[in-house]
């Protein structure tokens, strides 16, 4: 596993994943984690799927209110997980806007499609223009 902060959003992103499919304790999914990577989910990754997690109903709302068309409930989950964390790093302001929203494209475009991509850059711009934060 990377210790990239790219890397650490696509942890962050596959255990947000595998919380919203299987609804196991997040204890249990950071156990899987570092069974599988041989290394434990650091304080990034376990910020992100808790902070996510927990604002989960605000962040889906926003989504809600920028995808047109598309509701989050409709959403693949991992796409739904990957703009979650989009969202929520856009919201707290704590990484440039431009790095959220290409962070979660380029995840986008590596596990889902360019369906999902092109959804994805299209709910996180218009999220940054709500929101009033920059690209």
């Amino acid at each position: 596993m990377s210790g990239g902060r790219r890397g650490q959003r696509r942890a962050a992103v596959f255990l947000l994943y595998q919380r919203d499919l299987t609804a196991a304790d997040v204890d249990e999914l950071y156990d899987g984690y570092e069974r599988d990577n041989g290394v434990p989910a650091g304080e990034f990754v376990r910020a992100r799927v808790e902070g996510v997690w927990d604002d989960r109903d605000r962040l889906d709302a926003e989504i809600d209110a920028s995808a047109q068309g598309w509701t989050s409930d409709r959403m693949a989950p991992l796409e739904r997980s990957i703009l979650r964390l989009a969202v929520w790093e856009l919201l707290r302001a704590d990484v440039p806007p431009a790095v959220a929203i290409d962070e979660a494209v380029a995840l986008a475009k590596r596990y889902a499609s360019p369906e999902a991509a092109s959804l994805v850059n299209g709910v996180l711009g218009s999220v940054a223009r709500r929101q009033g934060v920059g690209r």
